[in-house]
This record gives C-alpha cells, sequence and structure tokens, in this order.
C-alpha cells in the first residue's frame, strides 16, 4: 500500500489557522455568556499572533532555503500563500464579529467602547486632564527620515506615525504608545464605559508638535521574527546562548504589519517598503489593532457575572488534606484530572516532601511555571532542609524563557542542582521524582503529568496527573533523571517510554499489535486525544490500521495533517476537535488489546517535534480502576455534541448534529460530575472509606 500520496495530508499551517477559526466561532456562539465572547476574539488573536511569530517566520526561513513539499506536497512558497489568505479571511471575521455582534449586544448592557466623539464634554475636559498630566509627558516622538534611522520597535508594539510640516520642510515621526498605562481607560461618572488610549492620543496629536501642522496619520502594529534556535546546551554557556538569543529574537526581522482601516495608507506603504513588505504581509483592520486588550476591558468590568461563565471550583478531598500525600499513594495510585480536580494535591505532595525529614531527594522536570510559583517556593525550602533538590528546568521553553532564567539563578543561588538537559533536544516532559527512605530501604514516590508543573494554568487547561509509589517506575525515573544530568545515555526502561527515540516505536507497535488482533477476530480498536497529530510516520500506521478494519478515534484540539474519509485509507477513521472554555490539554492513547485495553498518558503529541526532538514520557496507567476511569473519560469526550467539532471528508471542521438527541458538552458535565467521578474512584481504590 503506497501511502505516501500527497492527498493523503493535510498542511500542517493551514490546520493550524483552521484551529484559529474554531476558537473564533466560539466568539460568534449565541449559547456563550457575551463576555466570554469577547474574551474569544482576544485568544483568536493571541493566537494568530503567535502563529505569525513562529510559523509564518518558519516559513519564510524555509522558502528562503528552498526546502522541499511538505507531506501534502505543498512549497513553503504555497504555504505561506494559503496561510496569508487564510489569516485575511479570518481577520475579516474578527472585525465582523466585534462591530457587528458583540459590541452592539454588549452596549444593551450598558458596557460600551466608546470613541472620542461620543463623549461628552465634561469627559472630553476629563481626558485632556489625563492627557496633560499622564501621557503627554510619556510621550517620546522619534523623527525618522528613511529605513536606515527607523527606530527600533518592539514586537507587537502599538505606535503612530505622523506627517508633519513646518513652512515647506515636511517630517515624520513615529510615537510609541505609553508603555506603562493602561490601555484601556475607563470614562469617568460612568459604569462600564471606556476609551482606547490611541484614540485619546489621536484627539490631541497636535499638541505633540507645537509650531508644525500634522498632516496625516497612521496607527499600526509590527510583529517580528520571534523563532530562533539555540544550538549550544552546556551549562553556563547554554544560559549565556539563551540571554544572547532573546536578544536577538527582540530584533528579529518584521515580518507583518498591522493597521486601522482610517489610518493613512501613504504612510503606511511608506513603512512596508521600510520593512521590505510585500501586500500580503500588510493587514488592515476593522478592529482596534491587538485585540488582546479585551482581557483588561473585561477585568475592569463591574456587575455582570451573569456574563460570564460559572466559576469552575476544582475539587480537592478531605482525604488529599487531612491525610499526608505519601500515605495516600501508599495505599494505592492515584489519578487527578484538571482543572475539575483541584491542582492542590500536586502542589501538597511538593511541599510536604520539602518538610518531610524521611525525605532525601527531590527531582522534577520544568518546563513552564507560574511568576509567583508555590513549586519553586517548595523547592528552595527543600533545599534549605538539606534534601538534594535536583531539576531541569527548560530554558527554551517559548515565551517562559525569561521566567525559567531568573527561577534557575534563584534555585542555583539557593544550593539546588539544575540541569539543562541533553545537546540539540528540548525537555518537555513532566515528571517529579521523590525519595524516602523508609525502614532503612529507600522508597520512590513519582507524579507524572500530561501538562506542566503550573498552578495558573491547571485552572484553564484539562491535564491528567497520576501518582504512584510503583518502585519499578520510580528506578525507571531515576533513570531518566540520569540521563538528564548526561551520566548515561538513552536508557532502557521497564514501564515508562521516552522520546526522542522510543514513543513513536513504541506507539506504532501498538499498533501493529492491533492489526494483528483484527486479522485474527480478537477484539481491536484505537482511541488517541491529543493536542496535534502532523507526524508523518504516525498518521501512514494509521492509516495502515484503517486499512486493516480498525475503528479509530481521535480527539484532536489543533493541528490534523491525516485526512478522513478516504476509502480504503482512512474512512473508519473519527477526528473530533473540542472547544470550549477549558484549554483541552490532556494526552490519551488507549488500545483494546484483544479485549485487555491498555491505557497511556503523555506529555507528547503526535507530533515530529515531540516523537524526534524532545524528551517526552509516555507512561501506563495499571490500576484497573484508574484503568477504566481515563477510558471512560475518553467516551464521554467522544459524546460531546455541543463543542465538537467533526474533521469532514472535504477537510471542513462542522458542529455535530444534536437533532433528536440530548445535548451534551463534555466540560460542563465533568464541571457538574467531578465530585462523584472522584469519590468513586477514591472508594474503588481503597484511598477514601465510603460513609455510612
Amino acid at each position: 500500500m503506497n501511502l505516501d500520496n500527497p492527498k493523503y495530508f493535510n498542511s500542517r499551517e493551514t490546520s493550524w489557522v483552521d484551529f484559529d477559526f474554531r476558537v473564533l466561532e466560539e466568539a460568534q456562539d449565541k449559547k456563550n455568556p457575551l463576555l466570554e465572547r469577547l474574551r474569544f476574539l482576544g485568544i483568536s488573536q493571541d493566537n494568530l499572533d503567535e502563529f505569525f511569530n513562529v510559523r509564518v517566520a518558519t516559513l519564510l526561513k524555509k522558502k528562503k532555503e528552498k526546502e522541499p513539499e511538505d507531506a501534502a506536497g505543498h512549497t513553503p512558497h504555497e504555504q505561506l500563500d494559503m496561510v496569508l489568505a487564510k489569516t485575511q479571511e479570518l481577520i475579516s471575521q474578527q472585525g465582523h464579529i466585534l462591530r457587528r455582534m458583540v459590541l452592539p449586544q454588549l452596549s444593551r448592557h450598558q458596557i460600551k467602547l466608546l470613541i472620542w466623539s461620543k463623549l461628552t464634554d465634561e469627559q472630553k475636559d476629563y481626558f485632556e486632564e489625563v492627557f496633560e498630566e499622564d501621557i503627554f509627558p510619556n510621550i517620546t516622538p522619534l523623527k525618522v527620515d528613511d529605513s536606515e534611522t527607523l527606530p527600533f520597535l518592539a514586537n507587537d508594539s502599538i505606535n503612530f506615525i505622523v506627517r508633519t510640516h513646518r513652512g515647506d520642510k515636511h517630517s515624520r515621526v513615529i510615537i510609541p504608545l505609553p508603555e506603562d498605562m493602561e490601555r484601556v481607560q475607563a470614562i469617568p461618572g460612568v459604569s462600564n464605559q471606556f476609551i482606547l488610549i490611541e484614540d485619546i492620543i489621536r484627539h490631541f496629536l497636535k499638541r505633540c508638535f507645537p509650531g508644525q501642522q500634522v498632516d496625516a496619520w497612521a496607527l499600526f502594529k509590527i510583529t517580528r521574527y520571534m523563532d530562533y534556535d539555540i544550538n549550544d546546551r552546556n551549562s553556563k554557556k547554554y544560559k549565556q546562548a539563551v540571554v544572547k538569543t532573546l536578544e536577538e529574537r527582540e530584533h528579529g526581522s518584521v515580518i507583518r504589519l498591522e493597521t486601522t482601516l482610517n489610518s493613512n495608507l501613504t504612510l503606511i506603504d511608506w513603512l512596508a517598503k521600510c520593512y521590505k513588505l510585500k501586500p500580503a504581509y500588510i493587514f488592515k483592520l476593522a478592529t482596534p489593532l491587538e485585540l488582546t486588550f479585551v482581557n483588561s476591558m473585561i477585568d475592569q468590568i463591574e456587575g455582570h457575572a451573569d456574563l460570564l461563565f460559572k466559576k469552575v471550583i476544582p475539587y480537592d478531598p478531605e482525604v488529599f488534606q487531612e491525610t499526608p500525600m505519601f500515605d495516600n499513594i501508599d495505599k494505592n495510585d492515584l489519578l487527578v484530572h484538571h482543572p475539575y480536580d483541584s491542582f492542590k494535591p500536586v502542589l501538597r505532595f511538593i511541599n510536604q516532601a520539602a518538610m518531610d525529614k524521611t525525605v532525601t531527594a527531590i527531582k522534577m522536570t520544568l518546563y513552564r511555571v507560574s511568576k509567583k510559583s508555590p513549586i519553586i517556593k517548595s523547592l528552595l525550602e527543600a533545599a534549605r532542609n538539606g534534601k538534594e533538590v535536583s531539576i531541569m528546568i527548560e530554558l527554551k521553553a517559548r515565551s517562559d524563557e525569561a521566567n525559567n532564567l531568573k527561577w534557575a539563578d534563584e534555585l542555583e543561588a539557593a544550593g539546588c542542582k539544575v540541569l539543562y538537559g541533553i545537546p540539540g533536544l528540548k525537555v518537555h516532559s513532566k515528571l517529579c521524582l521523590i525519595t524516602r527512605k523508609v525502614a532503612g530501604a529507600k522508597k520512590h514516590y513519582v507524579h507524572l503529568a500530561t501538562g506542566n508543573y503550573n498552578d495558573k494554568t491547571a485552572k484553564l487547561y484539562t491535564d491528567m496527573g497520576l501518582f504512584t509509589a510503583d518502585q519499578v517506575i520510580g528506578d525507571d525515573a531515576e533513570k531518566i533523571f540520569n540521563y538528564l544530568a548526561g551520566k548515561t545515555q538513552e536508557p532502557t526502561l521497564k514501564k515508562l517510554v521516552i522520546s526522542p527515540n522510543n514513543i513513536r516505536d513504541y506507539l506504532m507497535d501498538r499498533i501493529d499489535e492491533e492489526i494483528e488482533n483484527a486479522k485474527a477476530g480478537k477484539p481491536n480498536g484505537i482511541l488517541m486525544k491529543m493536542n496535534s497529530l502532523s507526524d508523518t510516520k504516525m498518521i501512514k500506521k494509521l492509516y495502515e490500521a484503517n486499512a486493516a478494519g480498525i475503528k479509530i478515534t481521535l480527539i484532536i484540539r489543533g493541528i490534523c495533517n491525516l485526512r478522513t474519509g478516504i476509502p480504503g485509507i482512512s474512512d473508519k477513521i473519527t477526528v473530533h476537535s473540542i472547544v470550549g472554555r477549558l484549554l483541552e490539554h490532556s494526552r490519551i492513547y488507549i488500545f483494546e488489546n484483544a479485549g485487555k485495553p491498555t491505557v497511556h498518558l503523555s506529555s507528547a503529541d503526535l507530533m515530529k517535534r515531540n516523537l524526534s526532538r524532545r524528551v517526552e514520557i509516555l507512561f501506563p496507567v495499571l490500576n484497573k480502576v484508574l484503568n477504566r476511569d481515563v477510558r471512560e473519560i475518553f467516551n464521554d469526550f467522544s459524546k460531546d455534541n455541543v463543542k465538537a467539532r467533526n474533521l469532514e471528508a472535504n477537510d471542513k471542521w462542522t458542529r455535530i448534529s444534536h437533532r433528536g438527541i440530548k445535548s451534551f458538552n463534555v466540560q460542563d458535565y465533568l464541571v457538574e460530575n467531578q465530585v462523584p467521578i472522584m469519590n468513586k474512584r477514591l472508594f474503588e481504590t481503597g484511598i477514601m472509606k465510603e460513609e455510612n
């Protein structure tokens, strides 16, 4: 069977933009609370900015280096043309949704984003004073004559360019928006009405140029190339390389220019020439620039809880609060499903380890942590208490490099051993190993997870974590940390599986077993949930399973290069994408295994970067109760007919019809039922005794 036909694959980049369209659908969905629809607009903007920073930047690099076609048969040049056309359409939809749908409906609730002409005279007087006392002193006009004198402007910065004249002398000046001022300004005398700071500045532009005439102005935002590689992986030299790369990245070439429809296009054309941008990379918006301002606006709105999602209150069972985590784990493995289950047991596990006199060592991988991380606080306390603390902290975690550098320095200063990983690889695994001395013997306790050790995102992302005192898994974890410390080559493990060399092969072997089971007439099936599927080898293997008659269900939030509905190739593969109030982030891999289903969780998506260029972990769920629970949760996800979209044979993502059947929103269901779900799990695993 020849599976190399480009018609069997989608383009990774266009699939990524399709995901942002699904996010934008949530801003259109009238069933979502109104302020949450506004927030989804901001999320779509944030996604799009990252896409240009990284993926468009990478395509430009591939085009320059004349790299070959992707699996879908598209050259980098063709991919750029496709994604630029799609993003123009997406931006047009953003404008329509904001101006025609969301803002008019907010106005009915007396929540308004006003322009200068809609202010009262009294309000104008107030903002004139704000301009004179607060804004004007923080404005720094930067004169420019040509591209050689164009000042440095930060990525995603918003700026005015103004053309002035005095007599027959003409000038161009750039004015960046003040960085230290709130962009969304509350209007005095009324509740929940706002104006953007650029609208105030625009009205008073003439005051910035005494003795001159303002001929024209334009508001613009630039996006820079931000995808830089770091090759040096040696301790302090590596840290220095990261710092240097961050500095270089800040000065990356400009790859996108955005402006507003009321801006002077002659000035924008001049800027485009200075930045050497073609028309396809210039975007004229019917909305304010940088829609993420909506988050600040939402934070300032008072008295409208009814226009927001009902707050999720994660469940933290009393047994986790009252009984030491080590004692609970000694009884049985524990499974937590965030944010339905609280992240506090994870924090408690590490904090108790820091204080427990029997604990001799704590080892962790950290990829993204919060800026005020309680986990870091516990690790510092552990070091002060004389524990051996070894932390693998990934300095190349995109957008978190500076935060991780800060924590690395603080951990080292406290006496922790900070590891920086394997040359050429990014460490994306989520692993914590705690070693105790119990009755004179060494005993391991392990936490493995699909998501980061981040107490903030754990409230927004759906992830799963497993606590275990399985000593074989503990020994495997110890070998992994020795590998990360450079003490050994990639280890041979008994229960855990790691990339870059093993996860792909392991999963392909499991698929081969399902194929053999199908041929033998034994129960078979494949269920997978992940963020993205783009690894060509894995897609081909799934096509092989489809050809063997195996039913395959995939739940994929984002990128999907696999195409459905191809006769004999993918006609037994169903692909759903769930986009809702919580960001789906867990990775689940389930195989029917001739009637004895195996369940694995992982930090890895099925992307080439995860399977070939990262250290990831795939871990088994061995306890029968927990194995069943994960399969039941997957089944719940597959039943969603409210927030799920189905990937059709024409590559379109369509809402799943629930005509004639009851609506089922899996995230709402888990929010409402997580207490009984967790309690049942704890009763059946012997962690908690059932009350009479």
